[in-house]
């Protein structure tokens, strides 16, 4: 029996985090919506413990063993504070696409929901990542990978009219019927109505045209051993070693099996002491004296050679978050669903003030994760989003969250977005009038 094929991708993430903006600091100046300081406190506490030596890491493994890839999506937020106060986590990154083993998949710029609410924002901070990632590591993806792998039937279609060969998407249960999630499968087929196909033509981040896109599956079961129970000394599988892992990785048999999970994994949720790097060090070797290679999720595709691609239909959007697999985890409950209503409401009238600083805040404030705070769930769901949490509670998260946007409605309600000058011969011309 051929073994499969193992496909390791991690999301790297950091969302910009609210200071504490006061009613009475609403329509005074000009705030700082974001904490500054708490964000870069975060960022360098994370960079210590995770990407600087996880990076390290997995730079030494790829040019250790020549049938190791592995495969990123960095946010574009995460980018920024890389740029703002990581240069050093941004260069190892850069040294493990150098190897041209690791590949870089493309995501909205601002790991935003904007797939839900808006064809046009999507397609746009799409097109602005893919860029972002030719640039920054001289590789145009070919993988698309949503916020929180939320994913569909016409999510795929976008991803496919974008020129995407491949989505990432949650093995869902319910929808897998039985079937195995390590077989690439393809969405139904279908015609996108033409106002969202005119959406994103008018911003499609790839020359190319995918006649046909491919969905890989996470298999979750597999993945959240080693993110969410590898140190759980309840769990019947603890101490997890690489030899028992890799047993379980090939006995399902298929072409890949897609372990999918959050970089932070390694140093940050599984701390160094509890044998995380050790164990991330000691599988290549393993998959190397099995035989068993390690690709990328374009690899992958291309060693798929099967006549016939079984079709994963999703009319309900998923998602990889929570018990449920849905939207749930950030459009739950009253509080989250307001917000996401109002900061959206102020999409044209943003937009429509031509200045760029305006528009980034907007953007800033699109950030699953301010949502993702304000959830009421209990039990096990809730306890994790309680971990994430920079708030108090979900109500803090909310009173901050909606103390910005208040500030941001008034700003454009004033006029403040833009001034209008006379240039040379009459022309007007446009300034900015913040210095955010």
């Amino acid at each position: 029996m051929n073994k499969p094929l193992i496909c390791l991708y991690f999301q790297v993430h950091q969302p910009y985090r609210l200071r504490d903006l006061r009613i009475n600091d609403i329509g005074k100046g000009e705030p700082l919506y974001f904490d500054a300081e708490k964000n870069r406190s975060v960022f360098r506490k994370v960079a210590e413990k995770c990407y600087l030596p996880a990076n390290a890491l997995i730079l030494e493994l790829l040019r250790t063993y020549p049938d190791f890839h592995v495969a990123y999506s960095l946010s574009g937020v995460f980018l920024d504070q890389c740029e703002e106060y990581g240069q050093d986590v941004l260069d190892s990154f850069r040294a493990l696409a150098a190897t041209g083993k690791a590949e870089f998949l493309a995501e909205t710029s601002h790991h935003s929901l904007s797939a839900l609410r808006s064809v046009g924002e999507f397609a746009e901070q799409v097109r602005s990542q893919v860029k972002r990632v030719e640039k920054l590591f001289g590789q145009t993806p070919q993988i698309f990978r949503n916020t929180e792998l939320i994913y569909s039937n016409e999510l795929a279609q976008m991803a496919r009219l974008m020129g995407f060969r491949g989505i990432l998407a949650e093995g869902a249960d319910h929808l897998l019927r039985g079937r195995s999630p390590n077989e690439p499968f393809v969405p139904p087929s279908f015609r996108l109505p033409r106002k969202v196909e005119a959406a994103i033509a008018n911003a499609r981040p790839l020359t190319t045209r995918s006649e046909q896109i491919h969905v890989l599956l996470k298999n979750y079961r597999l993945s959240d051993d080693v993110a969410f129970r590898f140190s759980d000394k309840s769990w019947v599988g603890f101490p997890l070693h690489a030899d028992t892992f890799t047993n379980w990785l090939t006995g399902g048999g298929g072409h890949s099996v897609n372990l999918f999970m959050d970089y932070e994994t390694f140093g940050e949720h599984q701390w160094a002491d509890t044998g995380i790097f050790e164990f991330l060090r000691a599988l290549p070797r393993v998959w190397q004296e099995r035989g068993i290679k390690a690709a990328t999720p374009s690899q992958v595709l291309d060693a798929w050679e099967s006549e016939h691609t079984q079709e994963y239909d999703v009319h309900n959007v998923i998602s990889w978050a929570d018990m449920e697999r849905d939207l749930s985890a950030w459009q739950g409950n009253r509080i989250q669903n307001a917000a996401l209503d109002a900061v959206f409401a102020l999409e044209h009238a943003v937009k429509e003030t031509g200045n760029p600083l305006l528009l980034e805040i907007w953007r800033k404030l699109l950030t699953s994760d301010h949502f993702y705070y304000m959830s009421t769930k209990y039990w096990s769901d809730g306890d994790v989003h309680k971990y994430f949490s920079p708030y108090d509670s979900p109500y803090e998260a909310y009173r901050r969250y909606s103390h910005a946007l208040c500030d941001l409605r008034q700003r454009l309600n004033e006029g403040e977005g833009r001034k209008v000058r006379k240039g040379r011969k009459g022309r007007k011309v446009s300034e900015t009038s913040l210095d955010e």
